[in-house]
């Protein structure tokens, strides 16, 4: 599988809409979806999440679960993304097998992703790069974070973080294998075209 594209990641929507939405940004070419609910409804949960597997497999995308492994096991997710704790990975990793994307937030230290692409993460996430609407007190990182991260390990990268299709190519240029999502896609007044510019951009720059 290649970790590679316009990675979303779900605004909060729920049922019908959250699957118009990232039906939308599917059709506009994104590759990897994340399913990102802090809620405690857990039926609604689950019934959205093995929603979206279906969705992401009928486009051949890739669906990740936010920070829950019970949920990713029991509804057949692609993978999950974790925090940076101590043992989150290996946790993961035991819970979920071999076969399982595991993606780990290293936020803008080098060290973490080092750690967890020894480990055996699938891919490492850096990020806020830019001032996010969705995480307001993230810590900053660099766009040459990328590079050195690039530098040191194979890997893979997503940069997360106030993303636009502005800031993208700098944070593309600097070695990002994937970009994450979230207001710049879904609060989109036309989401699929949205997408389907960035999708544009990855081929620009990986062609």
């Amino acid at each position: 599988m290649t970790m590679r594209g316009l990675y979303v990641i779900t605004d909060g929507s729920v049922g019908d809409v959250l699957l118009a939405k990232v039906e939308q940004a599917l059709l506009g070419g994104a590759a990897i979806v994340q399913f990102r609910d802090k809620t405690d409804e857990t039926e609604r949960r689950l019934q959205d999440a093995g929603a979206l597997r279906s969705l992401c497999h009928q486009h051949n995308a890739l669906l990740v679960i936010n920070d829950d492994v019970v949920l990713a096991k029991s509804m057949g997710a692609d993978g999950v993304h974790v925090g940076r704790e101590d043992a989150a990975l290996v946790a993961a990793r035991d819970y979920l097998g071999k076969g399982s994307i595991i993606g780990v937030s290293c936020y803008n230290r080098l060290e973490l992703a080092l750690e967890a692409a020894g480990q055996g993460a699938d891919y490492v996430a850096f990020g806020s790069f830019f001032p996010s609407p969705t995480k307001p007190q993230a810590v900053q990182a660099m766009p040459t974070l990328l590079a050195e991260a690039k530098s040191k390990f194979s890997t893979p990268v997503c940069a997360i973080g106030g993303i636009t299709l502005e800031t993208a190519p700098l944070l593309l240029e600097n070695g990002a294998d994937m970009l994450a999502v979230i207001t710049d896609v879904f609060g989109s007044s036309d989401i699929r075209l949205q997408a389907q510019h960035y999708q544009q951009l990855f081929e620009k720059f990986f062609r």
